[in-house]
């Protein structure tokens, strides 16, 4: 997997055994993440700008690593947690990795993702994590229904998010919580809400209808972090 990025290449540089290659710009001049690869024997490629727009589909910041492929964490080691966020079938990778960076900020350890139909770890999502996701295990699991059973034999609420529910301001968040963001365009689909023991709703005073999922995500989590603080 190519990985791109100045905050990427720092986190990265951390799990040094991950690496592969370095590629840099032939003008590269970060002071930080320079004194990071003067500290290890890393095989450093140099390009032309050129050469790395090429390589890369997005902002590079004149440095790419080729690392080992992402790896998701087991689902049995998740269910201890407090607080894991369910991704009903995100598509936008730009969507998960600013979930990821919500959930590392919050400190939530675990989100839970489907294998199938669904935006998975990609370096666009790294990227958009701004290194974030090596603090967050991601877990890919076949049936996100059966591993919503399972996380409630595990005693925990299962809070789903759709326009029509409940104030997300009311519900009480104590215990071992799953909080659920749907689809982009579906929501979270109609297995997954008749799991659901709570569903969220944002109210909108506006004149949009709905918000974008990472907005949404990042309301909710907050305020299910707020409401445990409270205890």
């Amino acid at each position: 997997m190519l990985i791109y990025g100045k905050n990427v290449a720092k986190e990265a540089l951390k799990e040094k055994n991950k690496i592969k290659k370095i590629f840099l710009v032939n003008n590269f001049n970060d002071t930080e993440v320079i004194n990071l690869l003067n500290e290890n024997d890393f095989n450093i490629i140099y390009k032309d700008r050129r050469e790395m727009d090429h390589m890369v589909s997005g902002l590079h910041q004149g440095i790419a690593l080729e690392v080992e492929d992402f790896r998701y964490t087991e689902f049995t080691k998740i269910i201890e947690d407090e607080v894991i966020v369910i991704l009903d079938h995100l598509e936008d990778p730009h969507n998960l990795g600013a979930i990821i960076r919500t959930c590392e900020a919050a400190g939530i350890k675990s989100i839970i993702i489907p294998k199938d139909r669904s935006v998975g770890v990609n370096a666009t999502v790294i990227k958009t994590s701004v290194g974030t996701i090596e603090n967050v295990k991601i877990c890919e699991v076949t049936n996100l229904v059966n591993s919503i059973k399972e996380l409630k034999k595990n005693n925990f609420w299962i809070v789903g998010t759709d326009m029509d529910g409940t104030d997300y301001r009311k519900i009480d968040y104590s215990g071992k919580v799953a909080i659920v963001i749907g689809n982009e365009g579906k929501g979270i689909s109609r297995l997954v809400k008749e799991e659901c023991d709570f569903v969220a709703s944002i109210p909108m005073n506006g004149t949009v209808n709905s918000l974008n999922a990472s907005v949404a995500a990042g309301i909710i989590i907050f305020e299910a972090i707020r409401g445990k603080s409270e205890l």
